[in-house]
């Protein structure tokens, strides 16, 4: 198991910059994580395509029988633009926790290994100007590095 490095999270840390974390949750919060959780896997499942699969073969099935009259049409571009809509919401908040996820458990690791630059924890709160610079640092070490490699090879 590595050593753990003595860290201070920097001032823009996550632990600060999110207010009422540590507290009790808001309920209205709480609940649209839980819902946006259950509908986006529901959503994934084959039995959800089945179903829109369904949907769509009865609506186009129905097409004769209505005529193809505008209306018709509408029902589908209404029904789909509503779904798409709100399913965009409910994406995005288990998008944002799963990335909020992720980035968690990077920066454990990056104050885990020892030799890690710790300056990289919470690097994705950077704006995109420090990020790019950062970038560019990290891939001058690397082509540094690369070449230091290289060399100690050559000379053995």
């Amino acid at each position: 198991m590595p050593t753990r490095n003595a860290v201070k999270r920097p001032s823009g840390s996550r632990s600060r910059s999110r207010p009422g974390k540590t507290g009790k949750r808001n309920p209205v919060s709480h609940f649209f994580d839980r819902f946006a959780t259950l509908v986006t896997k529901w959503a994934g499942s084959p039995v959800a395509f089945g179903i829109a699969l369904i949907a769509v073969a009865l609506w186009a099935t129905s097409g004769p029988v209505f005529g193809f009259s505008e209306t018709w049409q509408l029902v589908i571009n209404t029904g789909t633009t509503i779904i798409t809509f709100l399913m965009v919401f409910l994406i995005q908040q288990s998008q944002n926790k799963d990335s909020e996820a992720l980035h968690l458990k990077l920066d454990e690791l990056l104050i885990a290994v020892k030799g890690a630059d710790e300056q990289l924890v919470d690097a994705e709160r950077l704006d995109e100007d420090k990020l790019l610079a950062l970038a560019s640092a990290l891939t001058a070490r690397a082509r540094k590095q690369h070449r230091q490699r290289a060399r100690s090879r050559r000379q053995r």
